[in-house]
């Protein structure tokens, strides 16, 4: 059943359990660059062609030493699309229902293994990304192209599938988003994925003295799109829901960790649309403030930014995610803005502690 479920017996990746392990040491000694934000790579502009890499990064949650900062994780595993800057969250890949992707994972200048395994969409076996089932590993030095058919519309979820324990730990996880034809957008639209980390793995593999193990993992960082509060109320660098009273606002929710978050939104009420790449009937439909994501789901949500202009939270309602350390609020926090608000005194202290200048 570890076969099956892609934890395939180590070899190259074998389970570490000190940071004096000789690929640690080594990864110690690197210069590496570190994350940007995830960008939307719109795939058929492309010719439906993307290529992917990853390449070890420092990632950077919230840099300064306000509220509980600075926050890092000084080892990741980021995805890169084609020539765009490597990411925690990866890029968002973005496509239209009935096209066909070709998504080349180009492993020449890996380290070690990898594999490209998407959710939602119905492909062919040997392109489902599971080293143990379909016998495809791309190894360091080698390339591989999958055929993905953009044939289920929704919002879907793609990660390493080789080491999976690991390796999404590391950072090796995305969105794929398919629009169904006819697609209406709404005035506002983002895209939220939430993860829990337990930074001694990354602390570990950038060589320095932290053991960990998956059997006792213990998260202390939260991260919305990869960055805790207050740097997630950044406007450039974070992921502040940036309305406009009347706006319609559509929010894509993925869960890319390995627990359960109930993702609230103050003073708005919402109603969930779509989970997992399924259209939630209307009948089905109702008001909410809450939506409970679990592990790899999808809930896309959708209301009207009706309140009196302001800034109200949107976080996980188990508490103690909202925190950076034993410092509170921090974590998987960040702010529904309304344009009208961003040129108050609150707003400017916000933005002074989240770095933000201007």
């Amino acid at each position: 059943m570890a076969a099956t479920a892609g934890c395939a017996a180590p070899h190259r990746d074998a389970a570490e359990t000190t940071a004096t392990s000789p690929s640690a040491a080594a990864n110690a000694d690197e210069e590496v660059p570190t994350t940007a934000p995830p960008q939307v790579v719109n795939v058929d502009e492309q010719d439906n062609q993307v290529t992917l890499s990853s390449l070890p990064a420092r990632h950077d949650c919230h840099p300064l030493e306000s509220m509980g900062g600075p926050v890092e994780l000084p080892r990741v595993w980021a995805f890169k699309a084609d020539d765009r800057p490597p990411s925690v969250p990866a890029p968002i890949l973005r496509t239209t229902e009935g096209e066909d992707m070709e998504v080349t994972l180009d492993n020449t200048e890996g380290k070690r293994a990898h594999t490209v395994h998407f959710h939602g969409v119905t492909k062919k076996w040997k392109d489902d990304g599971v080293p143990t089932t379909t016998g495809i590993t791309v190894e360091p030095g080698e390339t591989h192209t999958y055929e993905i058919p953009a044939n289920v519309p929704g919002t879907h979820l793609y990660h390493c599938h080789f080491q999976t324990h690991r390796h999404i730990d590391m950072g090796m996880y995305g969105i794929l988003r398919v629009d169904p034809e006819g697609y209406e957008e709404a005035d506002k639209e983002y895209f939220m994925t939430v993860k829990e980390w337990d930074s001694r793995l990354n602390r570990m593999m950038a060589g320095e003295d932290a053991s960990y193990s998956p059997r006792d993992r213990h998260p202390d960082v939260f991260t919305i799109n990869g960055k805790v509060a207050p740097r997630t109320l950044h406007p450039e660098k974070g992921s502040p829901m940036i309305v406009s009273q009347g706006d319609t606002v559509r929010v894509h929710y993925v869960n890319g960790g390995y627990m359960s978050h109930p993702l609230h939104i103050h003073n708005h009420r919402f109603e969930r649309v779509e989970k997992d790449g399924g259209v939630v009937p209307e009948a089905a439909r109702h008001e909410m403030d809450v939506t409970n994501v679990a592990p790899a789901e999808r809930h896309t949500i959708e209301f009207e930014a009706d309140a009196q202009p302001g800034i109200y939270l949107m976080h996980c309602h188990k508490v103690n995610h909202v925190m950076n350390g034993n410092s509170y609020p921090g974590g998987m926090l960040t702010g529904l803005v309304y344009e009208e608000a961003m040129d108050t005194d609150i707003f400017a202290n916000l933005m002074e502690y989240a770095g933000y200048k201007g």
